[in-house]
């Protein structure tokens, strides 16, 4: 059977590995017709600011499976990241990052059984990438999680456990802080859990996870998290099995899946010919099997194994940290003993968690059920309206106060989260942004989009506003957070 994939080689070091990678499975029999593509720094240079032209998305489109070189990302600057910009726009909302141990790459946590998989929601949370400068000094992100965001990414880690006989789900938040926002993930983690009873559900503060990933990885079996922290602790992760030159990764959706190392383009290497494929290799691993490619796969994995284990060849990093980076070997040639490899077996298997393979297709998940967006249970209660002024606390405070007209009354106004008014804080730095509460001067006293309008008029004639957020109760509960201090 023939498969169609898109092949993007990316920036820097990335055409040298993908070349590599692809000697490799060409030389295992799989047939595959590849269809180059491009994205990233040169896209980008065109004038496209997305990174991903038009015939890149078609041919993703019509494959259905992409193998992706590391693409440039500026940092703090330019356009958004071509990386992120591709899972976007294929939903492919599960980003999954086994680690375990391999052979012939030594750590700290060598025989201590380390087999995991992250499970990162790939879609939302800050990646929406939804930012603004709401005054000169003062920048904004919005933390975007959805219901359905979280149970499909939650589901989806319960479903790979159930499908490779795995134990255990960790769910990793930071609920105790953003009770709305990471709470709500966790909230649904729980809903779900009693789903999959064989499974044991965990919920961990995502602080306490990275402390016990480091102090006792080998307890973890599958980790659901949001799309930051699992960007974060998947690098820990990584590091731990040896690091980022040995760290596979795949994005999954419903009809399309991208497979990539997840380690930087190395603008410095480029060219040289010095840089270790195994992520990019091992990667491949996980599209063969996704692709059905079973024996393949295990036949690729093993001789990467058999090579790192007998040491013969070794790339640059390796070479370097045992010290002898005058016996380092090129890419090309590691690609070469790979090759040569192909049909041996490592003589040590790490035990491991999983009958199966973590990039073996999962069931059709049950498709998400819309519900209203508005019920009888929703209350509109007040406003906030976020406002610049480079007075103090209290002469914003009062001047708010006198423009609240008679529906209205000023709850208090907060800096970066914190009570400054009316019950001033002396020791919080202010920095002309200002959070300004309005509620119903009586309570229990509607409030109306037409009263909300004509107090945002009242308060734009006395200082700029930035940005407004309804104050809304859901049956009966309060779907906002309130202020540090109040």
């Amino acid at each position: 059977m023939s498969h169609r994939v898109t092949l993007i080689p990316g920036d820097g070091v990335g055409p040298e590995i993908t070349q590599a990678t692809r000697r490799v499975i060409e030389a295992t029999g799989v047939a595959i017709e590849w269809e180059e593509a491009l994205a990233g720094a040169e896209v980008f240079k065109t004038g496209d600011t997305s990174g991903v032209p038009q015939a890149t998305v078609d041919s993703i489109a019509r494959t259905g499976v992409a193998l992706k070189g590391p693409l440039t990302t500026p940092v703090g600057f330019g356009e958004k990241s071509a990386n992120v910009t591709l899972r976007k726009l294929f939903e492919t909302y599960a980003n999954l990052r086994p680690a375990r141990q391999i052979p012939g790459v030594p750590t700290r946590y060598d025989g201590e059984g380390i087999d995991f998989i992250v499970v990162r929601e790939n879609i939302e949370d800050l990646y929406a990438g939804v930012e603004y400068m709401e005054s000169r000094d003062a920048a904004v992100a919005l933390k975007i999680i959805s219901r359905r965001g979280s149970e499909k990414i939650i589901r989806y880690a319960f479903e790979l456990a159930r499908r490779e006989g795995r134990k255990k789900v960790t769910c990793a938040t930071k609920s105790n802080i953003l009770k709305l926002s990471e709470g709500l993930f966790q909230r649904v983690f729980e809903e779900m859990a009693p789903e999959y009873p064989e499974i044991e559900p965990q919920h961990l503060i995502i602080d306490n996870v990275a402390h016990q990933l480091v102090k006792d990885p080998a307890q973890f079996d599958v980790i659901v998290t949001t799309n930051l922290a699992g960007d974060i602790i998947s690098d820990l992760a990584s590091g731990l099995v040896g690091g980022l030159g040995f760290a596979a990764s795949g994005n999954f959706g419903d009809e399309v899946a991208i497979f990539e190392a997840v380690h930087g383009s190395a603008p410095k290497y480029a060219g040289k010919n010095v840089i270790n494929p195994t992520a990019l290799i091992l990667s491949s691993v996980l599209m063969l099997r996704y692709l059905g490619e079973a024996q393949a796969a295990q036949t690729v994995e093993d001789a990467v194994f058999v090579t790192l284990e007998e040491g013969k060849a070794v790339t640059l990093d390796v070479a370097r940290q045992a010290g002898n980076v005058e016996q380092a070997t090129s890419t090309s040639g590691f690609a070469d003993s790979i090759i040569e490899n192909l049909g041996r077996a490592p003589s040590v298997r790490y035990p491991t968690k999983s009958d199966g393979a973590p990039s073996t297709p999962l069931e059709p998940r049950p498709r998400w059920a819309a519900r209203p967006a508005i019920v009888d249970t929703t209350q509109l209660v007040g406003v906030d309206i976020y406002a610049e002024h480079d007075a103090d606390a209290t002469a914003t405070g009062r001047a708010l106060e006198a423009v609240a007209g008679p529906d209205f009354k000023l709850q208090f106004v907060s800096a970066r989260g914190t009570l400054v008014y009316p019950a001033a804080n002396s020791n919080i730095d202010t920095v002309g942004w200002w959070r300004c509460r309005f509620v119903a001067a009586e309570e229990g006293a509607i409030v109306t989009d037409a009263g909300i309008l004509g107090l945002i008029e009242r308060v734009g004639a006395v200082m700029p506003w930035v940005h407004i957020q309804k104050l809304r109760l859901f049956e009966g509960e309060e779907g906002f957070t309130r202020a540090q201090g109040q």
